[in-house]
């Protein structure tokens, strides 16, 4: 079978970067290719009808695929019908061209199932109006939570349980109830709640008359003393039941914790089990997002099938979505015996997982391709790289560099603004060990914020009319 033939469509400026990779590249993902370089600096944010309108190739050449750049707007259609074959854009960065090609370009068939359930708490309940709870239980099932759990307080019995659970019920919620009051979790089970936290010695015998799934905590947590007779008790009576030997803070007992998980998994080869995260992640000074992967990896691997989540204090404000990806990060990992490493990019969120660079070469070579005054940003090497007609200006403080730049033209105030903004971004991402590409979003996981090119939004405000691109929109 011959090897695919492709067409890749690119700028003036990026040419040489992309033969560079293209030549290391097309041997090892089997392709051959050619490149069409259009009568522009930078193609990047060029619109799909201006690159069919200016892409020209010998006639006698016929291609498989032509691969167009990843920010470049439009319909697709138009170019392919330019070029007589599918058209398919490519990465927004070339330096991802490997990973497009084949290597991590995707999850693996299969990922994305899971087996291990979210119950999202809703804290102080009673304290809150109908409508706030309802609004966050709307926010919490969006990202993940299978269950809505409505955590009441110690003291007078909450006389609005029953109204919030069949609200909760009307909106299509699965309800948990917290409590310890018999009364409101009598009110809360009327209402549809399917599952009541918590059960043990001291009010089992309540249980039998609810109907409905308990959490089983024992009366001892060191000892697990009272499980067993709670356990049996229920069993008796036919009452479901899932076992929460509860973890404890570090410092508190963290390590004999997890050990009790264990001994309750032996001492239960088949039972149902749960595990409240929140004494981990609402109680460590560290983002929630790492813990919960290795607590829901813990779980995966004993079958722990439910977790309790609360999102209270600020570095806790996503541990829904967090542990919805993990749960299926842990179960892929699991079931296939292999680390959970390079397949889900969307948990890596303080640092990039992968950093490029252009190296010192690249730039000089750039720079010397460059014929006018519009500023290029690159952020590498702990440097900052500011790349125009009239120089490359080097340095890690863009006060600096940026009285260097008004040195070498006058700037207005919007593009000044433009500039400082990118270069806020570009100290941002030096800092954490994050890739920039300029009039890009950095890259935050699941919480980064799509932005929209600045640029182009400039040149919108001033009525600006260009054949293309300004060369810093890119």
């Amino acid at each position: 079978m011959s090897r695919p033939h492709l067409l890749f469509l690119t700028g003036k400026l990026a040419e040489p970067s992309l033969r560079r990779t293209l030549a290391d590249l097309a041997p090892q993902a089997g392709f051959s290719y050619d490149i069409a370089v259009l009568p522009i600096t930078v193609v990047a944010l060029a619109p799909t009808p201006w690159l069919a309108n200016h892409l020209t190739f010998p006639e006698s050449l016929r291609f498989d695929r032509v691969i167009v750049p990843g920010l470049c707007a439009g319909d697709l259609d138009v170019v392919a019908r330019r070029a007589g074959c599918p058209a398919e854009r490519g990465p927004k960065d070339l330096r991802d061209l490997p990973e497009f090609f084949g290597k991590h370009s995707g999850p693996p068939p299969g990922y994305g199932t899971y087996d291990i359930a979210i119950l999202a708490e809703i804290n102080h309940a009673p304290r809150l109006t109908l409508h706030e709870i309802l609004a966050l239980a709307r926010d919490y099932r969006d990202a993940g939570a299978d269950v809505i759990d409505i955590g009441c307080d110690p003291g007078p019995t909450w006389g609005g349980v029953g109204e919030t659970l069949r609200a909760l019920r009307v909106e299509g919620h699965r309800v948990s109830i917290d409590s310890f009051n018999a009364e409101e979790v009598g009110a809360a089970v009327d209402a549809g709640a399917e599952l009541v936290l918590s059960v043990n010695g001291s009010n089992v015998v309540h249980a039998r008359g609810w109907g409905c799934e308990v959490v089983v905590l024992p009366d001892d947590l060191a000892t697990l003393g009272g499980l067993d007779r709670t356990v049996e008790l229920l069993e008796g009576w036919g009452v479901p039941y899932r076992i929460d030997p509860v973890v404890e803070p570090i410092g508190l007992g963290f390590a004999a914790s997890l050990g009790r998980y264990l001994e309750v998994r032996r001492r239960y080869p088949n039972a149902e089990m749960m595990m409240g995260v929140g004494n981990l992640t609402e109680l460590t000074d560290v983002d929630s997002a790492g813990v919960n992967v290795l607590l829901l990896g813990f779980c995966q691997e004993i079958g722990i099938r439910s977790v309790l989540t609360t999102q209270v204090i600020n570095w806790c404000q996503s541990c829904v979505r967090e542990l919805d990806l993990a749960r299926r990060l842990v179960h892929h990992a699991c079931r296939e015996c292999v680390p959970p490493k390079r397949l889900e990019p969307d948990l890596v969120l303080l640092r990039d997982p992968k950093l490029h660079a252009h190296g010192e070469a690249a730039l000089r070579e750039l720079v010397a391709r460059i014929t006018d005054r519009n500023y290029r940003i690159f952020a590498e090497g702990g440097q900052l790289h500011v790349l125009n007609a009239l120089g490359h200006l080097t340095g890690d403080d863009p006060f600096e560099l940026f009285a260097q730049m008004q040195q070498q033209q006058p700037l207005d105030a919007s593009h000044a603004f433009y500039l400082g903004y990118e270069m806020a971004k570009a100290v941002t991402a030096l800092t954490l060990g994050k890739n920039y590409v300029q009039d890009q979003a950095l890259r935050w996981g699941f919480l980064t914020r799509p932005e929209v090119s600045h640029g182009i939004k400039m040149k919108e405000e001033r009525g600006q009319q260009t054949n293309e691109p300004r060369a810093d929109d890119a």
